[in-house]
């Protein structure tokens, strides 16, 4: 894909955004858009830095590593993919947020090497919201408990909440497990838990991320949209 294709797929998928936010009634500066870079090379990276991409999402620790340093920041990186928790070293020095935070072995491992690089890292809880079990993510019903036990790390910050739903060829469909996304955020809040901000909500991909921000979506993370079809 050419420098001119990924500029104008970017220039769409942002007018669709700012469509899709003045339809729902919100602030377009609400929203971020992430370029989810996954098997794609350095120079398509840069293209998409060109037209204005300032968020990268990478799915894999040893993919990663190469490009983060290549490219270094801008943009800010953040892990979307499982990560184990013997790679959280890794994660920790490499990215700005870590969205797929789904077990508190993982966070106290997180914790710990973000104590000895001297930092405090921004963290999403990921949530499996279709209950699939090819999927990562705490289940629903266990967020809260989960949220409480993370809370206290010092040197997590926790930020809201990502969500990947089933796919499905009608974006509507999607368009439930984005609202209970939406409303889990707000049971949460409502606990007012010390030192947890809940105003991140990652959800919506390249076939149903109008729908998601319709639901209140803060982060879409765009691949395909973007790139094209994957190369594996």
């Amino acid at each position: 894909m050419t420098r001119e294709d990924i500029r104008n797929n970017i220039e769409m998928i942002q007018e669709r955004i700012a469509r899709a936010a003045r339809q729902s009634g919100r602030n377009r500066s609400e929203i971020r858009l992430m370029a989810v870079t996954k098997t794609v090379d350095e120079s398509r990276i840069r293209y998409a830095l060109e037209a204005g991409i300032d968020l990268c999402g990478e799915n894999y620790i040893q993919e990663s590593r190469a490009k983060v340093e290549a490219i270094g920041s801008p943009p800010q990186w953040h892990m979307i993919g499982h990560l184990q928790t013997n790679k959280a070293k890794y994660a920790v020095r490499l990215f700005d947020m870590v969205q797929s935070v789904d077990r508190l072995e993982l966070a106290i491992e997180l914790d710990r090497r973000s104590r000895s690089a001297g930092r405090i890292l921004p963290i999403l809880i990921e949530v499996n919201s279709g209950g699939e079990l090819t999927k990562s993510g705490v289940a629903p019903e266990e967020a809260i408990s989960l949220i409480r036990k993370i809370a206290p790390l010092e040197n997590l910050s926790i930020q809201g909440l990502m969500t990947m739903p089933p796919w499905f060829e009608n974006p509507e469909s999607a368009r439930p497990y984005f609202a209970a996304l939406r409303t889990l955020r707000n049971r949460i809040a409502e606990e007012r838990i010390d030192r947890v901000s809940l105003r991140e909500l990652s959800m919506g991909m390249t076939d149903d991320y109008e729908v998601a921000i319709e639901e209140g979506s803060t982060i879409i993370r765009i691949g395909r949209g973007i790139f094209g079809e994957r190369k594996y």
